[in-house]
């Protein structure tokens, strides 16, 4: 696909929603901030040697999808192992690796996104005085298995360093689009910006992955979540001198004004 189509495609998903979405009351958005996250051990059976996990939404023990911050300590590189369940990730805060275990070390910073199809072998690794990253299912159970039980599912999985992240411009905002669900509709879009901007969305997860945003006269550091349940007017401010990025998982069309 050329980029003159790219960006076409991009204008047409910004401005596709043409029906007016109403103003959703509080009780519509729920906002957790990254100092109110519940963390415990990702890996119970590696106790102290465990990566940090806390649920932002769903519940990865159970079959529902869900999305959940990830902390790995500095020097942190796991065993090979495989997953039994494909997943997604966004580098939120350090450096991280995830590679087949002999791989040459890809150290991927803040904005970063790769995946990893169940049942392949691969290492992760981190290296930085706080490591964090972003972890997004479409089911559980999320388990860690031994590579001895290693199986090819058919996908392929890649690693997009924030160099070369595609943006599309959308004024004083840019987007990228990260990945598609199996109806081949977006599910998972960064969007970068300075300044306010106001999102018309339905029902979404939008997580700060980069810079200090301020939503409802709450200041939120990365890591932390919006979430909207029925249709809303989000108004956002981004907080930092840099820019501020959001993630926003959802399968439904929203506008960027």
């Amino acid at each position: 696909m050329n980029k003159t189509l790219m960006a076409f495609f991009a204008l047409v998903f910004l401005i596709g929603c043409s029906h007016f979405i109403k103003k959703g009351s509080q009780d519509n958005i729920t906002v957790l901030s990254i100092s109110d996250v519940n963390w415990e051990q990702l890996n119970p059976a590696r106790k102290d040697k465990s990566p940090k996990a806390a649920t932002l939404w769903g519940d990865r023990k159970g079959n529902s999808a869900t999305g959940f911050l990830v902390k790995f300590v500095d020097g942190f590189s796991s065993p090979p192992h495989i997953h039994n369940v494909s997943y997604k990730g966004i580098v939120i805060e350090g450096l991280i690796h995830n590679d087949d275990p002999k791989a040459t070390d890809m150290w991927m910073p803040a904005g970063s996104y790769w995946t990893q199809p169940a049942g392949e072998a691969h290492i992760t690794s981190a290296k930085g005085k706080v490591n964090m990253a972003f972890i997004e299912i479409d089911t559980g159970p999320y388990l860690v298995r031994s590579r001895s039980k290693a199986f090819d599912n058919r996908e392929r999985p890649f690693n997009i360093h924030i160099s070369n992240v595609i943006w599309h411009n959308a004024g004083k905002t840019k987007l990228a689009y990260l990945w598609k669900n199996r109806n081949d509709k977006v599910t998972g879009t960064m969007v970068k910006f300075n300044g306010h901007i106001e999102l018309e969305v339905e029902a979404a997860n939008i997580v700060v992955i980069q810079g200090q945003v301020k939503t409802d006269n709450k200041t939120l550091n990365p890591g932390s979540l919006i979430k909207v349940s029925q249709q809303s007017l989000i108004k956002v401010s981004c907080q930092s001198q840099l820019d501020c990025s959001l993630y926003i998982n959802s399968d439904q069309k929203f506008r960027i004004l």
